[in-house]
């Protein structure tokens, strides 16, 4: 069993790397059922996130992926399914009768916590693009399950597009209070609402 050893491998070298630190600024870090949800910038960002959560939520956490990036080599495919375990979802819909969500509501329905990316693709800016509506009907199907904003800062800074070597910058982790859908509140004002709640917990409100 290789796969603990290259997990602590991974997680060691982004924590050295970016000199991460976590900031639960509205939750504890507890063993409990979650779906952390955080801004998008890189493909290192889910390693960080994962890597910012105590070893207990680790053992406890699946990041969500998409199948069409982490499936095209044989040592993605290793990393995503046998170090991470994560959750790969169809991004391309091949099969339009296919709902997307159903490899998230299996992991949620077998005790899973998940972390996902509500913008659904990769934002190298500062600042947010509009959310998916995965997010919602997530927790609509279970309403049971912790929801975390969680902003990623910097990471996108510390390993720019095109670059060989990362720069020398801190990173920070910085884990929110737990969100709910309120009652009578619409898709698009929760949508809108959580989007905002992650924005919060940005630097400075970026």
């Amino acid at each position: 069993m290789f796969e603990p050893v290259v997990a602590s491998l991974i997680t060691s070298a982004a924590r050295m790397v970016t000199g991460a630190r976590s900031l639960w600024l509205g939750c504890a870090p507890q063993p409990v059922q979650r779906i952390y949800f955080a801004n998008h910038s890189s493909h290192g960002d889910f390693v960080l996130l994962w890597a910012s959560l105590p070893p207990a939520l680790r053992k406890l956490t699946r990041p969500v992926a998409g199948a069409d990036y982490w499936q095209t080599s044989p040592l993605r495919r290793y990393i995503i399914n046998r170090v991470f375990n994560g959750v790969l979802v169809d991004r391309e819909r091949k099969d339009p009768s296919h709902n997307p969500l159903q490899p998230m509501l299996d992991a949620l329905e077998n005790g899973d916590s998940l972390i996902i990316f509500p913008e659904g693709t990769r934002n190298p800016e500062d600042g947010l693009l509009p959310f998916k509506s995965g997010i919602y009907h997530l927790m609509k199907s279970h309403p049971e399950v912790e929801v975390i904003p969680v902003w990623i800062a910097n990471l996108n800074r510390v390993m720019p597009k095109g670059r060989v070597l990362p720069l020398p910058l801190l990173c920070t982790t910085s884990f929110g209070a737990p969100l709910c859908i309120e009652e009578d509140e619409s898709k698009a004002q929760f949508l809108e609402r959580s989007r905002a709640a992650l924005l919060a917990l940005a630097p400075e409100h970026v």
